[in-house]
């Protein structure tokens, strides 16, 4: 019986040391778990203050191209009438030489300025 006894506590001493053995191996689970939990907090603080920062700098931009787009529009308008006067200031140019041109050709400027 002494044997059995022996044997039955030497069982005993291994089942005791396979609890601790998992107890340890939890307690180490649950510290690589709260690291785990801590360091996806940390990410997910850091993903919300980036999407602020993003939506932040979208606005800005949205703003800028709108003001560029509008800006575009003015110099296209502005380039247009200063084409439109371009042309009109040659139009005039034109009738002023034909106008002149044919002041020298009048009979009665000839007589004036003799």
């Amino acid at each position: 019986m002494t044997q059995q006894g022996a044997v039955l506590q030497g069982y005993n001493n291994e089942l005791v040391k396979c609890i601790e053995d998992l107890c340890m191996q939890k307690e180490e689970l649950n510290k690589q778990i709260q690291q785990a939990e801590e360091e996806k907090n940390k990410l997910q603080h850091e993903i919300q203050v980036l999407s602020e920062q993003l939506e932040c700098v979208c606005e800005n931009l949205a703003q800028k191209v709108a003001s560029r787009n509008e800006l575009d529009k003015i110099l296209a308008e502005t380039e247009a009438a200063y084409m439109k006067i371009l042309d009109s200031s040659r139009t005039l140019l034109n009738v002023l030489k034909k106008e002149v041109g044919s002041l020298k050709h009048s009979p009665d400027l000839k007589s004036n300025v003799t």
